[in-house]
C-alpha cells in the first residue's frame, strides 16, 4: 500500500508550500506528478513553479507539452501518470479517486486548505476510506512559521 501524507495547509499558501516539497523530491530523485482540480490551473502553477524564486526553478511541464517522460515534474488534471512519477501530488481540490492507483506511486500527498471548510471535509472523507482500504497515512500541519510538523503520532 501507498504512504499518503496529508498536508493541513494553515499559516502558509499553497504556492509557497508546493515549491519547498517539489524541490524534496527532486532532491531525492523523484519524479513528480502534480494532480490540480480544474484544469486551468495548470497554466497558473506552471508560471508559478518559473518564477517562484529568482534564486532556483522547478523543471516541470504540463499537459499539452511534448515528451513526458523526460519531465521530472508533470502538472496534470487527470489520474495519468505520463511521466513515470513515484509520488502524486493532490492540490486545490484534486481526490484521489478509483481512477487512481495510489500503489503505483511511492508516496501521495494531498494538501489542502485549512481555511476552506469544503477542502477539510473532503481531506477526511479521503482519509477515512484510504485508512479503511490499509494505506500508511500521516497527518502534517504548520506551525506558526509555516514549518511541517507531523500531528498524527
Amino acid at each position: 500500500m501507498a504512504d499518503v501524507a496529508f498536508y493541513h495547509l494553515q499559516t502558509i499558501s499553497l504556492e509557497t508550500a508546493l515549491p519547498q516539497l517539489l524541490a524534496k523530491c527532486l532532491q531525492r530523485s523523484w519524479r513528480v506528478v502534480v494532480e490540480v482540480g480544474e484544469p486551468s490551473r495548470i497554466k497558473d502553477l506552471d508560471e508559478h513553479l518559473w518564477t517562484f524564486s529568482d534564486a532556483s526553478f522547478l523543471p516541470h511541464a504540463g499537459e499539452g507539452a511534448g515528451d513526458p517522460e523526460r519531465q521530472p515534474i508533470w502538472l496534470s488534471a487527470t489520474s495519468a501518470n505520463p511521466n513515470g512519477a513515484a509520488v502524486r501530488f493532490f492540490v486545490e481540490g484534486a481526490l484521489p479517486n478509483d481512477d487512481h492507483v495510489l500503489n503505483d506511486y511511492e508516496r501521495a500527498l494531498l494538501m489542502f486548505d485549512g481555511n476552506n471548510p469544503d477542502a477539510v471535509q473532503n481531506a477526511r472523507g479521503v482519509w477515512k476510506t484510504l485508512r479503511d482500504d490499509g494505506h500508511a497515512l500521516s497527518y502534517w500541519r504548520q506551525s506558526d512559521t509555516g514549518a511541517w510538523q507531523r500531528a498524527d503520532q
